[in-house]
């Protein structure tokens, strides 16, 4: 039997959408309860603990706006992503003026939205009990709550994007880490400019980690990239 990391809490008026967000939630071992409307999402809300809340903006009864507003009434640190088919910059502003952690914009593919869920629900989980997110990377001691990179007699303060890329590379040591995938979690569009930018950021981690000959960030060509310790 499995165990139930978290509870969330999904709203989403579209049957087709919600159907197929809560089953994949379920395969990756979240409880997701599923509702149409926001007036039933607040009911819900009220009955039970969830450790995020997924909100679709434009649902009937009440929009997913005017949820968060009751929902951050309640409660003012759960985690909040919205969903829509919107993309305008008012829309944007509006939900992050409400508190939200994050804002995807349909369509959106689910491993990006796991990814996003799963890094929200670690920084916050981990703010609230004083856990810490560590890794080990050869001589090297990455700790992600408090983006620091240590080496020996070395700190370095990494920026945001430093941290989110570091994080998919830790958590996948020694694996490819797909361009188009990485782009996506972190830069939400692949577009060229986005691209440059990460090769920048990941000429950046290089630098860093030179210090360590065991440590490398290699190009594996037409896929990614690949965060290789040698640990003989």
């Amino acid at each position: 039997m499995k165990d139930i990391k978290n509870r969330i809490l999904l709203a989403e008026d579209d049957e087709n959408l919600g159907s197929l967000l809560q089953e994949y939630l379920q395969a990756k071992n979240y409880e997701a309860d599923w509702v149409t409307n926001g007036e039933k999402a607040f009911r819900y809300f009220e009955q039970f603990h969830y450790d995020l809340c997924l909100l679709d903006v434009m649902m009937p009864v009440k929009d997913g706006f005017t949820l968060a507003s009751e929902i951050r009434m309640v409660n003012r640190d759960i985690p909040i992503i919205f969903l829509t088919a919107k993309s305008m910059k008012e829309d944007v502003l509006e939900g992050f003026s409400l508190g939200a952690d994050d804002y995807l914009t349909k369509p959106f593919s689910m491993e990006e939205l796991l990814f996003r869920i799963e890094a929200i629900l670690r920084r916050t989980k981990g703010a609230r009990s004083g856990e810490t997110n560590v890794w080990k990377i050869g001589s090297f001691t990455f700790d992600a709550n408090k983006q620091k990179l240590r080496g020996t007699g070395t700190e370095q303060k990494l920026t945001t994007k430093e941290s989110e890329l570091l994080i998919l590379l830790c958590n996948n040591i020694n694996k490819v880490l797909e361009r188009n995938f990485t782009l996506k979690a972190i830069w939400i569009d692949d577009n060229y400019f986005n691209a440059r930018s990460m090769d920048v950021y990941i000429t950046k981690l290089r630098k860093y980690l030179k210090a360590d000959p065991n440590v490398q960030i290699i190009n594996v060509h037409g896929k990614g990239y690949k965060l290789v310790v040698d640990e003989t």
